[in-house]
């Protein structure tokens, strides 16, 4: 029972933040008609969701341990709980960015803590690689929710109203629902910090371990990782719109395709990595993903401009393109868990904040490498360099599971 609690909870934990922080741009487009803000004052939100998420993970992740996984996520959906309350409360543009600012610094904590406590909740590398993909699998279910969710309490006839605020009540109830889980459950937290080590030390234990070849290849596989997801999934939108020429509304609603198959890639990972070793799969996948881009992307340039009118008129590249969301998903689950499964206890939450460092990393620099080589070369073209990133992937991939194998061996 003490277990399912806090599965449950980290579970809710990881549905609620997927929702919050993949709303930006809905709230983005609300703030602009509810508030009458700027294009450009509504684009600062991305800075207030991002930055505190790096921030956070990178100058607290030593404390993480000291503060106890529990606490520390139930300290995270607190100040998720307040970020969300201002909103209905406060209805103004300022709360939005305070919403954003507390989810972010919210989610680095609780990335790291979650991370961290997988290894307390599983026996060995297998189950760690299951519930690994099994709570980044519903992480991209909230991502989906969150389109429904936000949709559901956004009134057309009136456009400038404010009834688009409500969503955060029930928001709010989800952050007390998983601090009442955590606050009555146990979790066995021995093992998880050197006893003794000051806060300086701990600190610098964390930047120490970017040096080790291990972590090296692992944070280069990571940050190659979230850069070729991050450059397809923010761009696919304007990729739909202006190479195969969809209508705006349909290219929005069509990209969920992508995060709905990286749901179920990552799901059922889960099953597939407790048969095989997690190596072979994700040379499969990579692969996969290459073979995907050099069948799909030709497909895109015979649509001529107004030729698609509805779904049913939609070109066969805007259905399967995405699909590649399959086999890219189990990849940053399985290289994480591998990567915490490889070290002791105490530095899984060191660890698991140069994850969200390296994640916050290379989705800012795929999303822009992409958008310059958008503007430049176009959509199509963009697109087919991200054969690049899938080449170089392979290759760390390699040699992490060689690094991988040789600290096991002197483990």
């Amino acid at each position: 029972m003490q277990r399912f609690r806090i599965l449950a909870a980290l579970i809710i934990a990881y549905l609620l933040f997927a929702m919050l922080l993949n709303s930006v741009g809905t709230v983005i487009l609300q703030s602009i008609t509810t508030f009458g803000v700027s294009k450009a004052q509504a684009g600062t939100l991305e800075g207030f969701k991002d930055l505190p998420i790096a921030l956070s993970s990178f100058l607290l992740a030593s404390l993480i341990p000291r503060w106890g996984y529990r606490y520390t996520i139930m300290l995270g959906l607190a100040l998720a709980a307040l970020g969300c309350l201002a909103m209905p409360l406060a209805n103004a543009f300022w709360a939005t960015q305070l919403m954003f600012a507390l989810t972010g610094t919210a989610f680095g904590l609780v990335k790291v803590a979650v991370y961290s406590s997988i290894g307390l909740l599983t026996r060995d590398r297998q189950q760690h690689a299951s519930l690994t993909n099994l709570i980044e699998g519903l992480f991209m279910v909230g991502v989906l929710i969150s389109y429904w969710l936000f949709g559901a309490f956004i009134d057309d006839a009136d456009p400038s109203g404010s009834d688009w605020l409500g969503v955060y009540w029930p928001l709010t109830g989800l952050c007390l629902l998983a601090i009442a889980l955590l606050a009555t459950a146990r979790l066995d937290e021995r093992g998880t910090r050197i006893v003794g080590e000051s806060l300086h030390q701990g600190f610098t234990r964390m930047l120490g371990m970017v040096f080790k070849p291990l972590v090296l290849v692992f944070i280069l596989s990571a940050w190659l990782y979230v850069l070729i997801e991050q450059s397809i999934g923010t761009w696919l939108p304007t990729f739909n719109s202006e190479v195969l020429h969809l209508p705006n509304s349909m290219s929005v609603q069509i990209a969920s395709i992508f995060a709905g198959a990286l749901a179920i890639g990552r799901l059922s990972a889960g099953a597939v990595l407790r048969l095989m070793p997690w190596h072979r799969l994700l040379n499969f996948c990579v692969i996969a993903m290459g073979v995907l881009v050099v069948l799909t992307l030709p497909l895109a340039g015979d649509v001529q401009p107004g030729s698609v009118t509805g779904w049913s008129s939609a070109p066969l590249a805007a259905w399967l393109f995405p699909l590649i969301g399959l086999f890219m998903a189990p990849i940053y689950p399985a290289i994480n868990s591998v990567m915490l499964s490889a070290l002791p206890r105490h530095q899984h939450a060191p660890m698991t904040g140069l994850i969200v460092i390296a994640s916050a990393l290379g989705g800012t620099t795929g999303s822009m490498i992409t958008g310059i080589l958008f503007g430049k070369l176009g959509g199509q073209s963009a697109f087919y360099l991200s054969l690049l990133p899938m080449i170089a992937i392979l290759v760390t991939l390699s040699l992490f599971r060689r690094e991988s194998e040789r600290t096991a061996m002197e483990g």
